[in-house]
């Protein structure tokens, strides 16, 4: 898989290295099976907003509120929890093959640095390959205008683990989708897949790698390897959960070393039991700088 080359790195270090500079972060995280259940117990709450407080902009996976009462709770305690910004979602419609699983992508943004100006339900007709995905990706357009990104495009994908191989593939045929409904320069290029994507131990072989064009295309760049454990899990070992960038202005907007985990196990100081009630992924995220602090306004 590609990742960012060491010289890039090091332009962007001395780009961010500046006194003061601010940062605009991105998250992503399996929520595992949220749901009026999880919603009921008040520290498992409390430790699931504050990890979605830490963001701009969160991408939340198994949402199954099918009844439509446990996210409205979470996002009100959000905002409560953190009165210096103020949040609001968008989230797809339930996805999945069958009636009694399904669930939503939502994106959890903060008003004041970002909005929602376009967003697309992928309708996974794709003529040859209909039907690839078991929860067809929800693409969202934000623009964030004090940040070096200014606007740029989410495909948020939490695949099947029986079909990680051929989804991991088909998600570049969301991308094709994509710079053909939004068709302008910028609009093809700010891209950012982000999930749980199951990319790594038994649901990835490394012999099936060479089949998925999201990983043989250099043009995308993977920024969580396969050496971040993304699991709760002391006895799992496994980079489920990824980022990956399209576009060297999104490359080049990148804070060094920021695409990580977030072990909110080990920030929180919970056990591994307490820390299972939340989830069993850990979030992964990725800063970008502000606006102000790249080269010619980093266009």
């Amino acid at each position: 898989m590609r990742s960012l080359s060491f010289i890039l790195l090091f332009l962007v270090w001395g780009v961010c290295g500046v006194q003061g500079a601010t940062v605009f972060r991105i998250c992503a995280f399996n929520i595992q099976s949220f749901g009026e259940g999880k919603a009921s117990k008040t520290k498992v709450m409390h430790t699931i907003v504050r990890i979605i407080a830490r963001c701009d902009v969160s991408l939340l996976q198994e949402v199954r509120d099918h009844r439509r009462k446990a996210f409205p709770q979470l996002l009100a305690q959000l905002n409560k929890y953190d009165s210096a910004h103020e949040y609001d979602a968008v989230q797809s419609e339930r996805l999945g093959r069958s009636d009694t699983y399904q669930e939503q992508y939502v994106f959890v943004y903060r008003t004041g640095t970002v909005t929602v100006t376009d967003q697309y339900q992928y309708p996974d007709t794709l003529k040859g390959d209909i039907d690839a995905f078991a929860r067809e990706p929800f693409v969202v357009r934000f623009s964030a205008p004090k940040t070096a990104l200014k606007d740029f495009v989410l495909i948020p994908l939490h695949t099947s683990p029986n079909n990680t191989t051929k989804e991991l593939d088909a998600v570049v045929d969301v991308f094709n989708d994509i710079r053909k409904k939004w068709k302008t320069e910028v609009k093809s290029k700010n891209v950012i897949f982000l999930g749980d994507f199951n990319a790594d131990c038994g649901y990835l072989a490394k012999k099936n790698r060479k089949n998925v064009r999201l990983i043989t295309d250099p043009a995308f760049i993977w920024l969580i390897n396969d050496k971040n454990d993304t699991t709760v899990r002391k006895s799992t070992d496994c980079a489920y959960d990824r980022i990956v960038v399209h576009g060297e202005k999104v490359a080049r907007a990148i804070v060094p070393l920021s695409a990580k985990p977030f072990n909110f196990k080990k920030e929180f100081r919970l056990s591994e039991d307490q820390a299972l009630e939340v989830s069993d992924h850990y979030p992964v995220e990725r800063s970008f700088t502000d606006l102000n602090y790249l080269p010619n306004n980093g266009l």
